[in-house]
């Protein structure tokens, strides 16, 4: 589920900086405009993996911050 959310994050970016750069909004055009059904359901699914991606920067702390007590306390063993 990480992994898809942030693939899911990465297409919004690209998408956002193909609106900023040049205007173009990729979605709606592959799929019928902003309006159409199929935009709108894409445009929720990337912005509820932007929401769960939000979790990414604390779980991954996390991670990470046992990771390393982990190997402090493996090396005072």
């Amino acid at each position: 589920m990480d992994r898809l959310s942030l693939v899911l994050v990465i297409i919004g970016a690209i998408n956002w900086g193909l609106i900023g750069l040049f205007q173009f909004d990729l979605i709606a055009f592959l799929f019928g405009g902003q309006m159409a059904l199929i935009s709108r359901v894409l445009y929720t699914i990337v912005g509820a993996a932007g929401l769960w991606s939000i979790s990414l920067l604390f779980t991954s702390h996390a991670r990470e911050e046992r990771t390393d007590h982990a190997r402090v306390d493996g090396a005072n063993a």
